[in-house]
C-alpha cells in the first residue's frame, strides 16, 4: 500500500504534534463520507434483513409456534453465536482474498438463511422441528453478517486509513443501523399483512438486490506482505473487545425482549423501541462519530457506557410506553459510540494487512456478548419477569466502565506514537486494481 508522510496523529490529550485544521475538517469529513457511499449503501441493504427480523422474530416463535422465553432468547443468540465463531474466518478472508470477496460471500449466505426460513414454515404444525431449521437459517445470517461487516469495515479502513478510522467505524456502522431503524417498522407491517414468510422472502430476495450495488465497485486487492501472529493481534484486541461485549448487552435486550415486554404490558406499536434506538443511534454517529478520533477511544466509551446503562434502568422503571422508548432512545445515544471509541485503540496498534482478522476478532466480542446474554437474559424473563431483564442489562453495561477508564488512562500514559498514514485514495485503489 503507497505509504505517506509521517506524521504524529495527534488524538491523545496532552499531545503537543500538530493537528490538521479545523476549517479543513468538516470538508475531510465530507470526502470520506462521499468515498464510503458505496460501501454504505451495500450494508445498508444487507441488514435490512436483519432489521426485518428484529420485531417479528419473537413473536412468530412465541405466539405463532407457542414457545417460550428461553427460545425465544435461543433463537436470536444463535445469530451472535454463529457470527462470533466465524469471525475469525471472516477477517481471515478480508486479508487473504480481499473485503470485496468477503462481502459477496456473506450475501450469498444471507440468501440461503432466507431460503431456511421459508423451508421453517412448511413444518409450523411441529414446532420443534421447524425452529430446528430456523436455527440454522439463523446460523447462517450470523455467518453472512459476520463476512459482510467484516468485508466493508476492511474496505472502508483501506480508503480511510487509521488517522480516520473511528469516523470509517462509525459512518459504516450508521448504515447498518439505519436498516434497522427502518427494518423494524417495515418488517413489523410486513408480519401484520403477510406473516413470517413475508419475512423470509425478503431475507432470501434483498441480499440478491446488494450485489447489484457491490458488482461494479472495484476491490481492494489484499496486502502481499508478512502478517504478524495472531496472538500479536489478540493481544492488540481483548481488553478493547471486553469493553464492547459488556457495553453490548442493551442492545442485545431490546432487539429481542422489547416487543416482548410491549406485549405484555398491553403497549403495542413495539417496533417504535427498536427504531428509538437506532435514530439516536444514528444521529449519534452522525453529529458525534468524529469524538473517538479527536479525544481517544477511552474517555468516549465511558460517556458512552454510562449513558447507555441510564437507559436500560429507565427502561426497567417505566411506567408508561412513553419512558420505555425515552429509555430505548438514550440505550442508543449511549450505545452509538462504544463500537468506534473501543475500536480505535485497536486500529492503531495493528498493521494495515491484518486489519481484517483484528476487526473481525474485535467484534467477535460483540457476539460472545449478545451470544452468551441472550439466552441468560431469556432465563432471567421466564424466571423474574421481562422487565427484569433490564435492570439486569443496566448492571452489567455499567461494568464497561472499568474497562473504559483504564483504557483511558493508558492512553495518557503513553507517549504519543508516530505512524505512517496508509489511508488509500480512490484512484490509487482503481491503479492497484
Amino acid at each position: 500500500m503507497p505509504k505517506g508522510t509521517t506524521r504524529t496523529e495527534g488524538t491523545d490529550a496532552g499531545s503537543t504534534a500538530p493537528r490538521p485544521r479545523r476549517d479543513g475538517e468538516t470538508s475531510t469529513s465530507r470526502h470520506l463520507v462521499f468515498t464510503l457511499l458505496p460501501i454504505m449503501a451495500a450494508v445498508l441493504i444487507a441488514f435490512l434483513v436483519t432489521g426485518l427480523a428484529m420485531p417479528t422474530l419473537p413473536l412468530h416463535i412465541h405466539h405463532g409456534l407457542g414457545l417460550g422465553s428461553f427460545v425465544v432468547g435461543l433463537v436470536a443468540g444463535t445469530q451472535f453465536a454463529a457470527a462470533l465463531l466465524t469471525r475469525f474466518w471472516a477477517g481471515h478472508v478480508a486479508d487473504r482474498h480481499g473485503a470485496k470477496h468477503a462481502v459477496i460471500l456473506g450475501l450469498l449466505l444471507a440468501t440461503a438463511a432466507g431460503f431456511f426460513y421459508l423451508l421453517s414454515l412448511r413444518f409450523a404444525r411441529t414446532p420443534g422441528t421447524s425452529v430446528s431449521i430456523l436455527l440454522v437459517g439463523r446460523a447462517l445470517l450470523g455467518a453472512a453478517e459476520s463476512a459482510t461487516i467484516t468485508g466493508a469495515l476492511s474496505w472502508g479502513l483501506a480508503l480511510g486509513g487509521a488517522e480516520r478510522a473511528g469516523a470509517v467505524m462509525a459512518w459504516v456502522g450508521t448504515a447498518m443501523y439505519a436498516a434497522f431503524a427502518g427494518g423494524a417498522p417495515a418488517g413489523a407491517a410486513l408480519y401484520a399483512s403477510r406473516g413470517f414468510a413475508a419475512i423470509a422472502l425478503a431475507t432470501a430476495l434483498l441480499p440478491l438486490v446488494t450485489l447489484v450495488v457491490i458488482a461494479p465497485l472495484r476491490a481492494v486487492p489484499p496486502l502481499p506482505v508478512e502478517r504478524p501472529p495472531h496472538t500479536q493481534v489478540i493481544g492488540a484486541v481483548w481488553r478493547p473487545g471486553l469493553g464492547l461485549a459488556l457495553g453490548s448487552v442493551g442492545f442485545g435486550s431490546i432487539t429481542t425482549f422489547a416487543a416482548l415486554l410491549f406485549a405484555e404490558r398491553r403497549w403495542g406499536n413495539a417496533w417504535l423501541a427498536f427504531t428509538a434506538l437506532a435514530s439516536t443511534f444514528i444521529l449519534a454517529r452522525v453529529f458525534l462519530g468524529h469524538l473517538p478520533d479527536r479525544i481517544g477511544g477511552g474517555r468516549v466509551a465511558f460517556v458512552s457506557v454510562l449513558v447507555e446503562a441510564a437507559g436500560q434502568a429507565l427502561i426497567w422503571l417505566a411506567p408508561s410506553p412513553a419512558i420505555a422508548l425515552s429509555g430505548a432512545a438514550l440505550t442508543g445515544l449511549g450505545y452509538s459510540l462504544v463500537y468506534p471509541a473501543f475500536g480505535v485503540e485497536i486500529v492503531r496498534h495493528v498493521p494495515p494487512q491484518s486489519r481484517g482478522i483484528a476487526m473481525g476478532t474485535y467484534t467477535a466480542f460483540l457476539d460472545m456478548a449478545l451470544g452468551i446474554a441472550n439466552p441468560v437474559l431469556g432465563s432471567i424473563a421466564s424466571g423474574a419477569g421481562v422487565r427484569s431483564v433490564f435492570l439486569a442489562s443496566a448492571l452489567v453495561i455499567g461494568s464497561a466502565t472499568l474497562v473504559a477508564a483504564q483504557i483511558g488512562a493508558a492512553r495518557t500514559a503513553r507517549r504519543p506514537t508516530r505512524c505512517t498514514s496508509d489511508r488509500l485514495t480512490l484512484d490509487e485503489m482503481e491503479g492497484r486494481a
